[in-house]
């Protein structure tokens, strides 16, 4: 903490400063706000907010009366996933998600749900945010909202280790008798045939990583998912996958959460949220763990 400076004394010297003390008041009177601003809890924040305009039916209201917070997930590596040891939840989002309700000091209750699904729960009422690893799509920002973002994610592609010579760069795989493998509902699915249009592919129900059971099996020829999931995957797979020019990422694109439409104020709270937490360094130091951790 910095020292104030001395404040000017009455002499020929250093003459009174016009109007010095009004201001002096005026600003204690400031800082005796500030302060009973800064005492207040998150509920009794959100209490006076609600008084003031917030609406009764909001998430960011709900919240404020002390209800759980409801979020769905969709497993991916890195980002959020279960311990197939212990069922316990981790991941980068996981753990973003536990810092947003530590803040709003409420419980979360979770709701797992696959990507196909996820707009749909959303529009249902099944959760409130959807906290996983949420790649921009136009079909998707025609049904929800997006929040952030909070990142940015790139894709790469898994073969099998006997491909590794065949299939150097991305570029090579763009070729007729190539088959890729996506997780349904993913982005993936969306954007990746405007890719690779002379390729086939083929989607697979359920979490992510069970888009990588037809290129182990040989049914497929690639697997693509996002970069970090991909070194996350290869890792814990080395016995056969390989991951084509892992330096180079393609198609990056924002990285979100999405929410229901028509929820102003829950929208506007959880972006300059988003936005304190990415430009905070927060997601960063989560993701390098993570990415430590797992590749």
């Amino acid at each position: 903490m910095t020292n104030n400076p001395p404040l000017p004394t009455n002499s020929a010297e250093t003459p009174p400063e016009p109007n010095l003390e009004k201001r002096l008041l005026l600003g204690g009177a400031v800082a005796l706000g500030a302060g009973f601003a800064a005492a207040l809890t998150p509920q009794q924040a959100l209490a006076q907010a609600v008084e003031n305009g917030i609406p009764a039916n909001s998430v960011l209201a709900k919240v404020g009366r002390g209800s759980a917070l409801q979020v769905g997930f969709a497993q991916t590596p890195l980002w959020f996933y279960r311990d197939p040891k212990t069922g316990r939840l981790h991941g980068v989002y996981k753990d973003l998600v536990d810092i947003l309700a530590g803040e709003l000091r409420v419980k979360v209750a979770w709701h797992e749900v696959s990507f196909g699904n996820l707009t749909l729960g959303l529009r249902k009422g099944d959760f409130d945010l959807f906290g996983s690893s949420a790649v921009y799509t136009v079909p998707r920002a025609l049904v929800a909202d997006y929040i952030g973002p909070l990142w940015s994610k790139g894709e790469l592609v898994i073969v099998r280790k006997d491909n590794a010579a065949k299939y150097v760069t991305i570029a090579d795989l763009n070729q007729p008798g190539v088959i890729f493998s996506v997780a349904a509902g993913s982005s993936e699915q969306d954007t990746m045939p405007k890719l690779f249009p002379k390729a086939k592919f083929i989607a697979v129900a359920g979490p992510i990583a069970l888009g990588a059971e037809p290129v182990r099996t040989g049914r497929a020829t690639a697997f693509v998912v996002g970069d970090s999931d991909a070194l996350a995957f290869a890792k814990k797979n080395a016995s056969w996958a390989h991951v084509v020019d892992p330096s180079h990422p393609f198609g990056k694109r924002p990285n979100t959460w999405m929410i229901r439409y028509g929820d102003a104020a829950w929208t506007n709270f959880l972006n300059m949220w988003a936005q304190f937490v990415t430009v905070h360094g927060t997601v960063k130091q989560l993701y390098d763990k993570y990415l430590t951790m797992l590749t």
